[in-house]
């Protein structure tokens, strides 16, 4: 495996982590502080816990924490995504496919092992491929 196609391919594993890791934070840590906890959350379960008040309800810190980085976090994910399906051809179903596993928690880990798994053997197999030489030889004449 060569630098070029390795680096859109580790970059991608790395993306496909952190990005997942990220969605999960916003799905069960910032949404529900905004949404479910704290008096002035828009479908307040419970209250916040006292002295805790600021990180709860509509103002809370945490979707600016949480909810920006991951954004900046998945549009470079779905960028490395491109660039490692034109680098490997792959169909535009598979590569929307894979941009979209990191919009669903926990599909993003599943779907990365698998992609993985199929690269890293298609890359292996194309490294211990024949060269093939792209000019035939010339013939006198």
């Amino acid at each position: 495996m060569d630098k070029k196609s390795s680096l859109p391919f580790t970059l991608y594993r790395v993306l496909a982590y952190v990005t997942s890791v990220w969605l999960l934070l916003l799905t069960f840590v910032a949404m529900p502080a905004k949404y479910l906890v704290g008096e002035d959350a828009r479908f307040s379960l419970v209250g916040a816990p006292a002295g805790t008040e600021g990180w709860f309800g509509d103002d809370t810190p945490l979707m600016m924490l949480i909810a920006t980085p991951h954004g900046y976090i998945y549009m470079l994910f779905v960028l490395v995504v491109l660039w490692l399906s034109l680098n490997r051809r792959w169909s535009a179903p598979k590569t929307v496919g894979v941009m979209l596993s990191g919009t669903i928690p926990l599909v993003g880990f599943f779907v990365e092992r698998r992609v993985a798994a199929r690269e890293k053997a298609a890359m292996e197999a194309e490294a211990a491929a024949p060269v093939q030489s792209a000019v035939a030889p010339a013939t006198e004449g």
